[in-house]
């Protein structure tokens, strides 16, 4: 009988040891799951957009501030692009002139300050809608943009000619009247679809 009791102890320790992880295990899962669940959520449409500070024609310094009451778009490209920028830009022009009245401005800010002056691009969007604004700045300015609106944009390899293309990111930034980024606009669609959805958010 002493042998069943001496070999019966360490079998009952090794049980009470066992069940005592199981639930030192279930109560760390559920202070993880507590935790994720009291955690604010993050919002990854918050990590796109934000301050800046760029040039129009004739010197004027603007802001995001200055947009700020109306929904508003943002494209980065450069007047050198020879097809994806001007298409772009004709197909928010498209959209914009189902709804003339609409107070939406369309921001096109340069990915290439060394040749796209502000006067420049003031030329360039005069051909799209009134309510076009060409920016561009200081090339520091121009980054500050970019790295705000999560922008790839980087110099190409010299061209036969002696110019350059640069290669960058397409994507047509909706902002709502609070400067707060709602989503990539869909062009890919009828302009009266495009500009139904822009009028919603006026």
């Amino acid at each position: 009988m002493s042998a069943d009791k001496a070999g019966g102890g360490p079998g009952k320790s090794g049980r009470s040891r066992r069940f005592l992880a199981v639930v030192v295990a279930i109560v760390a899962l559920v202070a993880v799951g507590v935790y994720l669940a009291a955690r604010p959520a993050r919002n990854p449409t918050a990590l796109i957009g934000g301050p800046f500070a760029l040039q129009t024609a004739g010197g004027k310094t603007v802001t995001d501030a200055d947009f700020k009451g109306h929904p508003f778009l943002v494209y980065f490209g450069y007047t050198h692009c020879p097809d994806v920028c001007p298409s772009t830009l004709a197909d928010i022009g498209d959209a914009l002139r189902k709804i003339p009245d609409a107070p939406i401005r369309v921001l096109f800010v340069t990915v290439d300050p060394e040749r796209d002056s502000p006067a420049a691009m003031a030329d360039y969007v005069s051909s799209f809608d009134a309510r076009f604004v060409g920016l561009s700045g200081a090339p520091e300015q121009i980054a500050a943009a970019e790295k705000a609106y999560r922008v790839y944009a980087r110099k190409g390899p010299p061209q036969s000619d002696g110019g350059y293309g640069m290669d960058h990111s397409s994507v047509v930034y909706l902002m709502d009247k609070s400067g707060v980024f709602v989503e990539s606009l869909d062009l890919q669609r009828p302009p009266e679809d495009t500009a139904k959805e822009l009028s919603a958010y006026l």
